[in-house]
C-alpha cells in the first residue's frame, strides 16, 4: 500500500527555486508606468531592495536559495506530502488523493516560504523596517515571524474585516513583534480618503497594499514586502511543488490533476509551476486554480493592464482583474479577497497553460469539515477551496470509474479560523455570486493604456 505520509530528509530541501519564466511560451508582459511605457527596475527601488528586484526581473530557470534561508526553512521543511486514504474511503472513490501540507510552518501556512527570503534580502540590503499588508493574517503572521528572525521591525496593515474576524492572527503578529493596524487607517493619505468616503469600510487587500506602499515610498529606511502576486513571491513558493514532485517520485506516483486555492496566486504558482515545466517537456497534467465565486478574477475578470492596489500607486500589470477599485464581500477566506491575479499566472491562464474554476463559500466549508472528519486536520478557509475541488474530482472518478491521481495544496491549518467554522455550523454563512453589473461597473475604471 502507498504510505500515508511521504517524507524527505532535511538535505532534500530544494537548493534552488524554479523560475517559470524560463519555460513560458512567451516572455512576460512588462509592468507599465502611467505613460504606458515599461517601468525600469530602478523605478521600483523606492519600495523593493536590489536583490528582490533582480529576482522579479530574472529569466534564469534556477535561482540559488541562500544557505541562511535554507537553515530557517529546515525548521519545518521538507513539508509532508500525505495520502488522504481515509477521505478516499469516505468518498468511495477509485481516485488517489494526495495533499501537500504547508500548515506545519511556524505561522501555520505556506506564506513563510517567501517571507523568510524577503526578510533575508532586505536585511542584506540594509533595510531598517518593513511594511506590508495582510488579508486573513497568514502573510502578516509570516512576515512578522521572518522579520523577527532577521531583526527587522514590521508594520502590518491588516484588512479591517479580517482584523475583526481573526483576533488571534493579530496576537500572533504581535507575539513576533509586529505592529498591526486595521486598514484603512488614518495614518496614510489614501486611508484617510477611504475613511472619509466610508467610515465603516471593511477594507480590502487593494486598500491595504496602497497604505503599505505609500508608507514605504515615503521613508528612505523602509521597504515594502508583498505576500503574493509578484514574480519573486511565486518563485520562492516553488519549494512546494519541487518537494511534492520528489515525494511522489519516491513512491512511483505522478498526478493527473493538481488543485490549489487562488487569490493572488502564490500557493497555486508554488505548487503548479514546477509541474508546468513537465508539461513543457511533454507530460500532461491538468493544473487548476480554485477561486471563490465572490472574487472570481480568473473566471470572470478581464485580461488587461491594471493597478495592483486600489490607490493606483503600483505600476500597471497585465493581469486578470475585476478592477482595482473592486470591493470584495466580507467572505471568511480573507486571503482570497483580491481584485486581480499574478501577472505570470494570468498570462499562462490566458495562453491556456492553466485552468481555473470558482466554488461557493458554503460548499468550501462543507468540504473542509468532511476533510477534517476524515483526516483529522482542520483546514484554513482558503485551503477549503482546493479541498472542495479535489473532492468534486474524486466524486467524478467514482461516477466514471476512473482511477486518477489527484494532488492539492493544503495551504494552512484553520486553528485561528474557528469563528468562521462556528458561523458555518450555525448556518450563518451564505454563498455570494459577485453581481455581473458590479464587475462591469468596476471594469469601466480600468486605466487606459496602449
Amino acid at each position: 500500500m502507498t504510505p500515508l505520509r511521504i517524507n524527505l530528509e532535511q538535505e532534500d530541501i530544494p537548493t534552488h527555486w524554479y523560475n517559470v519564466v524560463a519555460d513560458m511560451p512567451n516572455p512576460p508582459a512588462p509592468p507599465l508606468g502611467p505613460d504606458g511605457n515599461p517601468v525600469p527596475p530602478e523605478a521600483m527601488g523606492a519600495i523593493f531592495p536590489g536583490p528582490i528586484l533582480e529576482q522579479e526581473m530574472s529569466a534564469e530557470r534556477w535561482i540559488p536559495i541562500p544557505e541562511d534561508v535554507r537553515q530557517i526553512y529546515a525548521q519545518w521543511r521538507p513539508a509532508p506530502l500525505c495520502r488522504a486514504l481515509r477521505l478516499e474511503q469516505m468518498l468511495g472513490t477509485p481516485a488517489k488523493i494526495f495533499f501537500k501540507y504547508e500548515g506545519v510552518s511556524p505561522a501555520g501556512s505556506h506564506k513563510p516560504n517567501s517571507a523568510v527570503p524577503q526578510a533575508y534580502y532586505n536585511k542584506l540590503a540594509g533595510t531598517k523596517k518593513l511594511t506590508t499588508e495582510t488579508g486573513a493574517g497568514q502573510w502578516g503572521s509570516s512576515i512578522a515571524y521572518a522579520g523577527q528572525m532577521f531583526g527587522l521591525p514590521v508594520r502590518v496593515f491588516m484588512v479591517n474585516v479580517s482584523y475583526q474576524q481573526k483576533p488571534f492572527r493579530r496576537s500572533m503578529m504581535q507575539t513576533w513583534g509586529a505592529e498591526v493596524l486595521a486598514s484603512p487607517t488614518n495614518l496614510t493619505e489614501f486611508g484617510r480618503k477611504i475613511l472619509a468616503e466610508d467610515p465603516n469600510s471593511p477594507g480590502s487587500l487593494g486598500i491595504a497594499i496602497s497604505e503599505a506602499v505609500e508608507e514605504a515610498a515615503s521613508r528612505a529606511d523602509t521597504k515594502y514586502s508583498l505576500g503574493s502576486v509578484l514574480n519573486h513571491v511565486l518563485l520562492h513558493q516553488t519549494v512546494i511543488g519541487l518537494e511534492a514532485k520528489k515525494q511522489l517520485e519516491k513512491i512511483g506516483e505522478y498526478p493527473d490533476i493538481v488543485f490549489a486555492p487562488c487569490g493572488g496566486g502564490s500557493n497555486f504558482g508554488g505548487l503548479a509551476f514546477p509541474f508546468l515545466a513537465d508539461n513543457a517537456a511533454g507530460k500532461k497534467v491538468r493544473l487548476v486554480a480554485v477561486e471563490p465565486t465572490s472574487c472570481p478574477s480568473l473566471t470572470r475578470g478581464h485580461y488587461a493592464y491594471d493597478f495592483g492596489d486600489s490607490a493606483g500607486m503600483t505600476p500597471l500589470m497585465l493581469q486578470y482583474t475585476l478592477g482595482h477599485d473592486f470591493m470584495p464581500p466580507s467572505i471568511h477566506a480573507g486571503g482570497l479577497r483580491y481584485h486581480g491575479a499574478s501577472p505570470l499566472l494570468s498570462q499562462l491562464f490566458h495562453e491556456k497553460q492553466l485552468e481555473a474554476i470558482a466554488v461557493p463559500q458554503v460548499g468550501t466549508f462543507e468540504a473542509g469539515v468532511q476533510f477534517a472528519r476524515a483526516e483529522g486536520i482542520i483546514p484554513a478557509p482558503e485551503s477549503c477551496h482546493g479541498i472542495r475541488a479535489a473532492i468534486d474530482e474524486a466524486l467524478r472518478c467514482k461516477a466514471t470509474g476512473e482511477a486518477k491521481t489527484i494532488l492539492f495544496c493544503l495551504t494552512g491549518h484553520g486553528h485561528f479560523d474557528m469563528a468562521s467554522y462556528d458561523k458555518y455550523f450555525s448556518g450563518q454563512l451564505e454563498n455570494y455570486e459577485y453581481p455581473a453589473e458590479a464587475i462591469v461597473e468596476s471594469l469601466k475604471h480600468l486605466p487606459k493604456v496602449g
